[in-house]
């Protein structure tokens, strides 16, 4: 078996660190069932840009589930080990996730590029069965991409220290436990970042520099916030989720000499912090969904 980290240090305090990190699981799956429950119950929101809202609720909701009861479990009741296929299984799943996110964002902004750059064929081009291919094909390319994570780690011997940097399990961390050649491992799973974020990340940017070359031909300024301000909600998710997976990365590759408490934070930041705010900005940025969930409450 593996052993999950704790909080380095802070072994004392890890019984209220573990509330707030449940504290802020309690409010995302409030905040995504929230979203999820109100754009099925409010038929004007049946439009492409809220079915890719909810389909990041229910990728936000199985990636925090999938690792935050874990982590309580290890803070709480000082569970901390977890079996080989027990950690494969929860590595497929967040890197299947982020994958799947990642190709939603990107999704996201094809749907404000068409919408403001060729609004009379929006409607055309993004029907709702359109926008049920394109969850499909994020599944499916997703799962594609990263299953063979799981699949090159299971062979491998691990006989070095089995303790992670982070509470739950990482391709990254687990494979350095590896004592054989991770040649393999190490250039597909580079290789799948770099085709999967690395290209959404690229295309996204390039899709803004599209929209804010259409937004400039407008000839009043005032025409140009507005029209732009459709796009700052996403802009603002976009940046929620890529910023934690970079410093993530960051830490991966360039922080071996940092405090463990780093790596432990970094990691509970990039799977709880999207996933809470989500739902928060699009409900502040979008006045249907803040006008239902006012009603609501």
């Amino acid at each position: 078996a593996f052993t999950l980290a704790s909080i380095p240090g802070l072994e004392a305090a890890q019984f209220w660190m573990a509330i707030l990190l449940c504290s802020m699981y309690i409010l995302a799956v409030a905040g995504n069932c929230a979203v999820l429950f109100i754009v099925k119950t409010e038929p004007s929101l049946h439009a492409p840009m809220y079915f890719f809202l909810c389909m990041l609720a229910a990728i936000d909701l199985a990636l925090s589930t999938s690792t935050v009861p874990r982590t309580l479990s290890s803070y709480w009741f000082n569970i901390t080990e977890i079996s080989l296929s027990a950690c494969l299984v929860q590595m497929f799943l967040i890197h299947t996730l982020s994958a799947v996110e990642s190709t939603v964002l990107l999704a996201m902004a094809v749907d404000r590029y068409v919408a403001i750059c060729h609004p009379l064929r929006h409607a055309a081009i993004l029907t709702n069965a359109a926008t049920a291919k394109i969850g499909l094909i994020a599944m499916a390319r997703g799962v594609l991409f990263f299953l063979p994570l799981p699949l090159l780690l299971l062979p491998l011997p691990f006989c070095r220290s089995r303790l992670l940097s982070h509470s739950f399990c990482l391709h990254q961390d687990v494979m350095n436990l590896a004592c054989a050649n991770t040649t393999p491992s190490v250039v597909y799973g580079l290789t799948a970042i770099l085709l999967v974020m690395g290209l959404d990340a690229i295309l996204i940017c390039l899709s803004y520099v599209l929209i804010l070359k259409a937004v400039l031909r407008l000839a009043l300024w005032k025409e140009r916030l507005k029209v732009f301000s459709t796009c700052i909600a996403h802009i603002c998710v976009v940046l929620a989720f890529y910023v934690p997976l970079i410093g993530l990365s960051v830490v991966h590759r360039f922080g071996k000499d940092l405090a463990p408490l780093v790596h432990v934070t970094m990691g509970n930041i990039y799977i709880l912090v999207p996933a809470v705010l989500n739902p928060i900005i699009y409900g502040v940025r979008t006045k249907e969904i803040q006008r239902r969930i006012l009603n609501l409450i």
